[in-house]
């Protein structure tokens, strides 16, 4: 009996969840319908008259599911579907097809129930009124939130020491610098304490110290309230600091949905060895084991395929004897580039 439960888990594990997931998405797909025409003021005069349109798909069959608790990396080029998804997640954006659910709610009907739950952080969008201080604009939303007095004023209190506002919040919007805005920005979108957060670059534009402080907020919020969150960004320390797991976008399509662990051995199909001789060694007495992707008089970094290392490392010690050898994954940022790479027609 237990054997054939086993076995029938193994076959179909989404039947035997222990919970559910928070978000799921099914062939999600959004296209738009884009108007053309010529250049030219013959082609303009010509437009009103008779359009001509074309549709372009922007996101294409979009299906995984989120946790609770998980924070998730949405990687992809610019263009690839990523702030469209997100949009359509948290209610902006009704879709052309497929269905998707966060917290049990259908987002494009934005019930209040859902809308209360949520927030959105846009690194090139701001809610915040420019010519009034941030704290003014908290206010707003406290009244848009229903956010209990006591319950804000605890929330705000901790809010600032935890992004370390100060007097920020008391200062005209206009006069903070990016990093400044995008710290009041995110604490402005965490008023009302939402379990769900979905951050679209988040740290678009800010320093490298401003970036390390937003994410390790990122990761504070996410540990002490135990929030879900789903994150874009171009700047993949965010990722590797905060996403065990990515799904990586191209062209509207999930091309990898797993552990950020598993995704060289996914997409790159190569190990980078880097070796460190005592006497120097020529290029081309490297490249009788690999291809070398860097040399110099006492060292060289070569790439093998990954099936091959071993083998490749095993030779290298026994004919040069090298000081030191090391045999690393390539950097997350060149198999992200691996992935984005279109496939040779």
């Amino acid at each position: 009996m237990y054997g054939n439960l086993f076995c029938l888990v193994s076959l179909y594990p989404e039947h035997f969840a222990l919970e559910s997931p928070l978000i799921t998405c099914r062939d999600l797909t959004r296209v738009y319908r884009v108007h053309e025409r010529e250049s030219g003021g013959v082609a303009a005069v010509g437009s009103l008259f008779k359009r001509k349109w074309k549709l372009v798909p922007a996101v294409t069959d979009c299906t995984f599911d989120l946790a609770e608790g998980e924070i998730v990396g949405f990687l992809g080029p610019n263009g690839a579907g990523k702030t469209t998804t997100l949009k359509m997640l948290s209610g902006l954006l009704f879709p052309t097809s497929g269905e998707a659910h966060v917290m049990g709610h259908v987002p494009w009907k934005r019930e209040p129930a859902f809308l209360q739950r949520i927030a959105m952080v846009m690194g090139n969008r701001q809610q915040l009124m420019w010519d009034i201080p941030a704290m003014d604009s908290f206010l707003v939303n406290q009244a848009i939130y229903q956010v209990p007095e006591q319950q804000f004023r605890a929330t705000v209190s901790e809010l600032v020491e935890l992004l370390e506002l100060g007097d920020l919040i008391k200062k005209p919007v206009r006069g903070l610098s990016l990093g400044e805005r995008m710290k009041c920005e995110l604490a402005a979108s965490l008023l009302h304490s939402p379990p769900v957060l979905f951050l679209d670059e988040p740290t678009l534009g800010v320093d490298v110290t401003m970036q390390g402080r937003i994410r390790q907020f990122i990761g504070d919020y996410n540990r002490k309230r135990g929030a879900t969150i789903l994150l874009t960004s171009h700047y993949m320390a965010d990722v590797t600091a905060l996403c065990k797991r990515v799904i990586v976008i191209n062209t509207g399509r999930i091309l990898y949905d797993g552990e950020l662990s598993a995704l060289a051995e996914r997409i790159a199909p190569f190990k980078l060895i880097k070796i460190d001789f005592e006497q120097p060694a020529t290029q081309a007495l490297c490249s009788r084991y690999a291809e070398v992707v860097v040399s110099s008089a006492n060292s060289a970094t070569l790439k093998a395929p990954r099936a091959d290392a071993a083998g490749v490392v095993a030779r290298i010690i026994a004919d040069l004897a090298p000081m030191d050898l090391t045999v690393e994954d390539p950097p997350i940022e060149e198999i992200i580039q691996q992935a984005f790479r279109p496939e040779p027609e």
